[in-house]
């Protein structure tokens, strides 16, 4: 399947395009966005419309997981060891750095669902979380949409038209790049 395709499906099912993404956004983060902001450049999704669905997607999601480490996180980590280890270092950054960490969490892979359980097992209230989360979400949601969205620019200048293969496989190396910067800043984090 070829770009071409891929944005002309997404022209064609809009809603069900746009509900794959605040679903993605609420489970996982950073590939979807990249793309949903390039795939606004190339006119098959609405850029406001793209950062509002990342938003909401991003903001719910960790409530969610905010609620479950609430509700469930103590009894979780007990049953799960392999958790412990970096449930214990990510509560450790959230009483030093809380602030901080619900701005940041999202950017590196693989710590965002840790982080938001981690959270609700924090001694954090639920107001703080939620309008920090909430503007946190935001920022997210328009930094990678309009990441995504430039490169999108970029790429078209650089390749015009006629690449657009080419295009696909630098926008494939853009997000393995970007993957790859998030897991060095995870294994930061996790040092902490």
């Amino acid at each position: 399947m070829d770009l071409t395709t891929i944005l002309d499906l997404i022209r064609e099912h809009g809603p069900l395009a746009y509900g794959f993404l605040f679903a993605h956004c609420g489970a996982n983060s950073l590939l979807a966005m990249l793309f949903a902001g390039y795939a606004a450049h190339l006119l098959a999704f609405d850029f406001q419309t793209v950062v509002l669905v990342g938003w909401a997607g991003g903001f719910l999601g960790d409530a969610v997981r905010f609620w479950m480490g609430r509700r469930w996180g103590h009894s979780l980590v007990r049953q799960f060891p392999k958790l412990e280890r970096g449930v214990t270092v990510t509560l450790r950054l959230i009483h030093k750095h809380h602030l901080w960490m619900i701005l940041i969490h999202r950017y590196p892979h693989g710590i965002r669902g840790l982080a938001g359980f981690a959270f609700g097992m924090s001694e954090l209230s639920w107001p703080r979380f939620l309008a920090i989360n909430f503007v946190s979400a935001g920022i997210w949601a328009f930094a990678v949409a309009s990441l995504g969205y430039g490169f999108g620019h970029l790429s078209e200048k650089v390749l015009g038209e006629a690449a657009s293969g080419v295009g696909f496989v630098l926008l494939v190396v853009f997000l393995g790049l970007a993957w790859l910067l998030s897991k060095r800043l995870e294994r930061a984090i996790e040092r902490g």
